[in-house]
């Protein structure tokens, strides 16, 4: 199993000390809102310290599925939703069950490096699908054609997309979700940044699901700021998350108990802060976007999520990030922890301060000699 680059330059950096400018984790700054701390404070001091059912509490379930039913137009039941440790428990737990040892999982290129990481550990093969330039880095069902062989059996997506923050345009999704019908596989779709949209509009392949095929994976961490209570979602047909509460009992029993709690003050409390945080994401993006273009940068606009992915030209991009790093005190993503065709690019998280990535960028500039 490959280390994730991401790690690699993140305990690099917390070893050089607090005035480095930190750029490179996919974290909202933000703290956890206060009413969202207070239901943990309250959950805590009420008794909600023990196990849980593997699935998660039936009160969290139950208004999680409100919300995606009422956000998609859906019809799914509380059965239908398993929560786990994070968006990467839930995928980590569906994996599993969809797949046996040798399967093959179809993975973007870039994407998220702990796709390849929980295949790995899943016992299958990670098959690297191209998201070409050329084509808004959506991925097309010729290309996806010529990865098919008969042990394929998951495809997985992300939309809005870490690290492009390219959004998926409805036709895209449909033809994503009709390849796999035609192919009788699993869509995995990983959409942990569906409410952090900077322009585009998200489009659930949940919605033309007619047979079981698609699970969608969620997360508070994003959305609100709670990255450390570890709180996912599944979202998938009766017998996958049938399925899915057997493989948490083996791996984590269930996700912490007053996390629990936390999330469900966090879905049906007050969801101003939810915008706030995102009209931030906005201005920090147009931020980044003007300096880079002050520079000639290349650079992909996200969409969504809370990333820009800048070409900066070089040859290994881990070895820049760490060479940037320890010159300039700027810690960023290297882009070839997102696979092999992002060897060029960095990622840099725009949830981080605007002064800070004004410093980042500005001396990045420095850096490139621009």
């Amino acid at each position: 199993m490959k280390r994730s680059g991401i790690r690699i330059i993140m305990e690099l950096a917390e070893s050089m000390g607090e005035e480095t400018v930190r750029l490179e984790v996919g974290e909202p700054k933000f703290r956890t809102p206060p009413h969202i701390v207070e239901a943990a404070y309250q959950a805590a001091n009420q008794g909600f310290t023990g196990y849980t059912p593997n699935a998660g509490y039936h009160s969290l379930r139950s208004v999680f599925v409100k919300r995606l039913n009422l956000d998609y137009d859906l019809h799914f039941k509380s059965e239908n939703v398993v929560v786990s440790v994070g968006g990467v428990g839930a995928m980590s737990s569906a994996l599993r069950v969809l797949t046996d040892l040798g399967d093959e999982v179809l993975i973007p290129d870039p994407g998220w490096p702990n796709y390849e990481s929980i295949a790995t550990c899943a016992g299958t093969v990670a098959r690297r699908y191209t998201l070409d330039p050329q084509h808004g880095f959506i991925p097309s069902p010729a290309d996806l054609e010529r990865l098919m062989t008969p042990k394929v059996k998951v495809l997985i997506i992300n939309s809005p997309s870490n690290p492009l923050g390219v959004v998926y345009p409805e036709k895209a999704i449909k033809e994503l979700y009709d390849f796999a019908k035609q192919k009788d596989i699993f869509m995995l779709s990983d959409e942990v940044y569906d409410k952090i949209l900077l322009g585009g509009k998200h489009v659930s392949p949940l919605t033309f699901d007619t047979d079981g095929r698609v699970i969608g994976i969620y997360s508070c961490s994003k959305t609100y700021a709670m990255t450390g209570w570890r709180v996912g979602f599944a979202v998938a047909s009766d017998e996958i998350t049938g399925q899915m509460n057997k493989s948490q009992e083996a791996y984590f029993t269930c996700a912490p108990s007053v996390s629990q709690k936390a999330a469900e003050a966090a879905i049906t409390g007050p969801q101003e802060c939810v915008e706030e945080m995102r009209q931030t994401y906005v201005e920090n993006m147009s931020t980044a976007c003007r300096l880079l273009d002050d520079m000639g940068m290349e650079y992909v606009k996200p969409q969504g999520a809370f990333y820009i992915f800048v070409n900066v030209g070089c040859n290994n991009s881990l070895d820049f990030a760490k060479h940037f790093l320890q010159k300039s005190k700027v810690a960023v993503a290297p882009g070839n922890t997102f696979g092999p065709s992002a060897e060029r690019f960095i990622r840099i998280s725009l949830a981080s301060s605007n002064e800070d990535i004004k410093l980042g960028i500005h001396r990045l500039g420095e850096f490139l000699g621009l």
